[in-house]
């Protein structure tokens, strides 16, 4: 490998750890953002934003920057990325790696309805929200004439599948604002984890919530808002993980994608 670098698909913390590390051993890495958050938290050592123009142009980005190796250390949920990078990484025969952080498991006190994507998770809250209205609210508790309250919490890019229910009210908690059509009835609430369960138990009860929808994105920065679910008996429509990309080696923490380039190293 010598000093040809490592290129660093990120925008997690685990990313920023891996980065961190490399930076500090003396290994060559330049990490990438998606630039869809406006004020990403910044990696240690060079930084490039934005698309690489599919494939093809992943593709010459490797080739002209001589790339030892790519590792895919992106958002569980970024499907398309990491499947750029798996076609990108075999036509070149560029060891690839993929960063990912363990997926939620949920535990005898969680209520988890688990649902295949986003449209699934749409469908779960629009059959609550009928049930709700009508008095047979799956927790029991007579919801008569009450509209269901959904805390959403899946990412701004996601909002506008939920925009058709006029019927349940829609705490959305996102980075930055949605730009996607909304639900009639919501509030916006623009915050950045980590998040504490002291903090989310407020939100929870302050808010009066029924249903939390959230993606399966594994890791403790936005954990405490499921044990919160889970204390107040609140239940979960959790968006399971697309399938992951079969090229390449999966590893769980950063310190095992530093010894994995490591050994390309030797």
């Amino acid at each position: 490998m010598a000093d040809r670098p490592v290129l660093l698909l990120g925008g997690t913390a685990e990313a920023r750890s891996l980065a961190a590390d490399l930076h500090a051993a003396g290994i060559p890495v330049v990490s990438s953002l998606a630039g869809r958050v406006r004020d990403p938290r910044l990696p240690v050592g060079p930084v490039r934003i934005g698309g690489f123009g599919g494939v093809e142009g992943l593709v010459g980005w490797l080739r002209e920057h001589d790339v030892a190796a790519v590792v895919d250390a992106t958002h569980p949920f970024a499907r398309t990325m990491s499947e750029h990078a798996a076609g990108a990484a075999e036509q070149l025969g560029t060891p690839l790696l993929r960063l990912r952080r363990p997926a939620w498991q949920p535990s005898e006190s969680d209520r988890w309805e688990q649902v295949a994507d986003i449209g699934e998770a749409a469908r779960a809250v629009a059959d609550r929200t009928v049930a709700h209205l009508a008095g047979v609210d799956p927790s029991g508790m007579d919801s008569a004439g009450r509209r269901l309250r959904v805390l959403l919490t899946t990412g701004r890019q996601d909002v506008g599948v939920f925009a058709d229910n006029a019927d349940a009210w829609f705490l959305i908690r996102v980075v930055d604002p949605p730009t996607c059509p909304l639900p009639p009835r919501h509030q916006i609430v623009r915050s950045r984890g980590p998040y504490d369960l002291s903090g989310e138990l407020t939100l929870l009860r302050e808010n009066s919530i029924d249903v939390l929808v959230a993606k399966n994105s594994g890791g403790d920065l936005t954990r405490a808002k499921l044990t919160a679910a889970a204390e107040l008996g609140v239940p979960v429509v959790m968006v399971q993980r697309p399938p992951e990309p079969a090229l390449g080696t999966a590893v769980h923490t950063a310190a095992a994608a530093k010894e994995w380039i490591a050994h390309l190293n030797a």
